[in-house]
């Protein structure tokens, strides 16, 4: 799929950012994002100061709160509040450079629908991760294209931005279905929601870029991400993805072809009466 010529030329852009428990990080972050047309916290049931925070440093912030849990779940209800042409996934541990911003932006505008930030081209780089943790996502990336038939260098980074209105050939999980009453998270609810997306922005034929981009280290607190956990999840998202789109394929391949009865065209005698 190219991308849609309707698509404005200078896009209003929309800043989405999952937070629990990031005030400290916040005070550092917000005063440094560029101007953009709205920027949407999502508030993950924080128990310090977070939306205070966010409110005093950026009064025109909009707050949404998640309604179950997981990154997964909190970016969904992110994406549901967005008014913009542009969708920009951003963490607020301050790992995500806001200078980068209008990068992944000229990407969408230069032709993409899909802007994927990489660690792993020429001008990006990360100072958070480690030798063991850089060689599980290089793993992963390398079954994900064998899989899937793709080519991406950094499958597991979360600094995307994105198109508005690809939202809808995603088909992410509705931030309106109850949560699980054992406690446990929906599928793509947690962090494997950037191996999904990525995943189902090339089932769905998108055109997708990558774009350099240098992960810093969190400054306050620490990650809720677990190398080990969290990376079988990403494993079985790419074969649940895997069987996702075999299916999507085999009905497609199976779906009754409705073929227009042509027109009776008059004889040439007709046309002459």
């Amino acid at each position: 799929m190219s991308a849609s010529t309707s698509r404005p030329r200078d896009p209003r852009v929309s800043v989405v950012i999952p937070a629990r428990n990031e005030a400290r990080n916040l005070e550092i972050i917000l005063p440094k994002l560029p101007p953009v047309y709205e920027v949407i916290l999502v508030d993950g049931n924080s128990v310090d100061d977070t939306i205070a925070t966010a409110q005093r440093l950026m009064p025109s912030i909009k707050v949404v709160q998640q309604t179950r849990k997981g990154k997964g779940n909190a970016l969904t209800c992110g994406f549901e509040a967005v008014t913009g042409d542009v969708v920009v996934m951003f963490d607020a541990d301050c790992s995500a450079d806001p200078d980068e911003i209008p990068r992944f932006v000229d990407a969408l505008v230069a032709g993409a629908d899909v802007a994927k930030g990489t660690r792993y081209a020429l001008g990006g780089g990360s100072d958070d991760i480690t030798i063991v943790r850089s060689m599980g996502n290089r793993g992963l990336n390398m079954i994900c294209n064998v899989l899937l038939g793709t080519r991406y260098s950094d499958l597991c980074y979360g600094y995307n931005a994105f198109w508005a209105d690809a939202l809808p050939k995603i088909g992410l999980l509705s931030s309106t279905l109850p949560k699980p009453t054992d406690g446990s998270m929906l599928w793509g609810d947690g962090f494997e929601i950037e191996t999904i997306l990525t995943c189902r922005w090339s089932a769905a034929d998108l055109v997708i870029s990558e774009v350099p981009s240098h992960e810093k280290l969190r400054v306050h607190g620490s990650s809720n991400l677990n190398a080990i956990t969290d990376g079988i999840r990403v494993l079985k998202s790419i074969m649940h993805e895997r069987r996702r789109a075999a299916d999507a394929q085999a009905r497609a391949r199976m779906a009754p072809v409705t073929r227009a009865v042509p027109t009776a065209v008059p004889a040439l005698d007709e046309e002459a009466a």
